[in-house]
């Protein structure tokens, strides 16, 4: 009946309806994030219910079904495309006999893959850490006997409360590492801004295209791969743009659906780069159709984080469906999105060109007087 993938990750995805209209894509995300963690999926198991079950999310007889499942196939994980509490997961494991993930746990172990730079992986340590400690509050009952240990803790401390202490320390001094790191970045930053560098930040939907995007213009070798996060850690390069001087590119993680938000607070000192840049362009797979709810997404998310700087769209992959590369305009002149191909590279040029004319803007602004850009002022 099913197939018997062999191997310890291979998982059962569990996906519940609820009756919301992003549903299936959501579905189909999850099947994108477990690929891009290295799982194999043996199985979707899907239901409908109105509202969550308080002690295993799922309603009882779902969750012996989703047993049988796992008798059958042998699969060794159950991953769960929703958020579950620490009493839920609990559970569900000692149910099921089997470790169980959530989603946001999923996010987090491809976070963990993906991180290069010493920020990235302290960053995504961080993250991982604060989503422990919700689940040291009732999740880890194994926990609370009295266990012995020369040099870590204090006498009747229990071994619950020593990972709560140890636990509470490392993710102290995670945050004193970032925030030197941050200071440093700062230093960077404004010396560009004496250097009257113009500061362009690649931000969008995950797998839209920015890093190919990123490589076309700067000629780097990002790395880039037809999965969802391949890029985490903010790369930046600088790019000539001829009369209009230099600019500096950035390229930053992709963003998703219910990200956790423990991710989107670590990660906010790498989308620094968004929040201060002169300029984002919003690069949108033109190809998917829920690229106006990803868009929705992304505006959140930059919102969140205070990244108000002028956009511009870029509309990628047009080749897919075989549009000709150009720009758009608004009724003032002022150009609001750019329709390209990353993969075959048309409307590469188009993007140089629409940098320069923003860089010239914003130096003829910069040399106004203040009454003069205060009336002068657009939002892309």
């Amino acid at each position: 009946m099913f197939d018997r993938p062999s191997g310890a990750d291979v998982a059962v995805l569990v996906s519940l309806d609820f009756g919301v209209t992003d549903y299936a894509e959501s579905l189909e995300e999850l099947r994108e994030l477990a690929a891009s963690a290295g799982v194999q999926v043996s199985v979707v198991v899907e239901g409908k219910r109105s509202r969550q079950d308080a002690a295993f999310f799922a309603g009882s007889g779902k969750v012996d079904e989703i047993g049988d499942v796992l008798r059958e196939t042998g699969a060794g994980m159950v991953i769960f495309n929703h958020e579950l509490s620490a009493g839920q997961q609990r559970n569900l494991e000692r149910r099921l006999q089997t470790r169980v993930i959530d989603r946001t746990t999923l996010i987090l172990d491809i976070f963990a893959q993906r991180a290069r730079s010493h920020e990235g992986k302290l960053q995504v340590e961080l993250a991982q850490l604060e989503h422990l400690a919700t689940r040291l509050v009732r999740g880890w009952t194994h926990l609370e006997r009295q266990k012995g240990g020369i040099g870590l803790r204090g006498p009747g401390e229990t071994q619950l409360e020593t990972d709560r202490r140890l636990l509470g320390k490392r993710v102290k001094l995670l945050k004193e590492k970032l925030v030197k790191l941050k200071r440093q970045h700062q230093v960077q930053r404004r010396a560009r801004a004496r250097g009257k560098v113009l500061s362009v930040s690649l931000v969008g939907y995950t797998n839209a295209g920015k890093s190919t995007i990123f490589n076309r213009l700067t000629h780097a070798n990002a790395y880039v791969a037809d999965q969802l996060f391949a890029t985490l850690d903010t790369t930046s390069r600088r790019l000539y743009l001829g009369d209009a001087g230099e600019a500096v590119l950035s390229d930053t993680v992709g963003f998703i659906k219910h990200l956790p938000h423990s991710l989107v607070a670590a990660f906010r000192s790498t989308l620094t780069e968004a929040v201060e840049a002169d300029l984002l362009l919003h690069v949108v797979d033109s190809a998917s159709p829920n690229r106006e709810l990803q868009i929705d997404e992304v505006n959140a998310v930059l919102e969140e984080i205070g990244a108000d700087a002028p956009q511009i769209m870029l509309f990628n992959k047009i080749d897919i469906k075989g549009q000709a590369p150009g720009v758009e305009r608004d009724e003032y002149g002022r150009i609001s999105s750019v329709h390209v191909s990353a993969l075959t590279g048309a409307g590469m040029n188009l993007i140089r060109e629409i940098l320069s004319e923003f860089g010239e803007n914003l130096r003829a602004e910069s040399s106004m007087p203040d009454e003069a850009i205060t009336g002068s002022a657009t939002t892309h």
